[in-house]
């Protein structure tokens, strides 16, 4: 799976037993190459069934975790990413009523953000499946590259049914917000703003992990 899309999943195990949630990735660049980034998983849509499902201890053959366990997690992975050099003003927040879970931090430079997925990948926080080499830029030639990934094909033609049918009507939004004004782009998937300072995709996770719709692209500034 690509950047960001299993990342909360795999720490908020609550959440492997619905279907329908939407993850929204988002990073504003500045031009000095520091910028703020942002991951929300939103499963307000399905709020009503996990609150019936938190009150259980198993479904499908899964314990149920708690909030206190899921709350944990989050403060484990805010702490790793406190860790990682050229990170600061990690802020996490859980909404129990609507499940909606944010993190955010700022950057010195966005290869940051690929240091602290490798360390959350190092402490078991992150499966196999999740890319961590996501942005390179290249300040001098006005460069942004959100990088290509292997499939994760085959990882997903390995899982139960049930964990396949998490993906069904879950949705991914990409969004990079920038200073300087874009003069090209790679993928044509992604909607230009009109002022040319911003870039958005929307995908169905499913077709991101099949590879149906690719997720890089080189950014070339003006």
């Amino acid at each position: 799976m690509k950047n960001i899309l299993k990342l909360c999943l795999l720490f908020l195990p609550l959440l492997f037993l619905t279907s329908c949630f939407d993850i929204l990735d988002k990073i504003n660049l500045k031009a000095d190459g520091t910028g703020e980034y942002t991951v929300i998983l939103n499963a307000s849509k399905s709020k009503t069934r996990l609150a019936s499902i938190s009150k259980m201890e198993t479904i499908n053959g899964k314990k149920v975790p708690k909030k206190s366990e899921i709350e944990n997690k989050i403060n484990e992975a805010s702490k790793i990413f406190k860790a990682t050099p050229g990170i600061s003003n990690v802020k996490t927040s859980v909404d129990f009523d609507n499940y909606i879970i944010k993190l955010s931090c700022n950057f010195k430079k966005i290869e940051n953000i690929n240091a602290g997925l490798e360390k959350l990948k190092a402490q078991n926080m992150l499966g196999k499946m999740i890319p961590t080499q996501i942005y390179s830029q290249n300040l001098e030639k006005k460069v942004l590259t959100r990088n290509k990934v292997n499939t994760f094909k085959t990882d997903y033609d390995k899982m139960s049914k049930a964990d396949k049918e998490v993906f069904n009507g879950a949705t991914y939004t990409s969004v990079m917000q920038f200073e300087s004004t874009v003069k090209s782009q790679t993928n044509s998937a992604y909607m230009l703003s009109p002022n040319k300072k911003a870039v958005k995709m929307d995908a169905d996770i499913l077709d991101v992990i099949l590879q149906k719709k690719q997720l890089q692209n080189t950014i070339l500034f003006q």
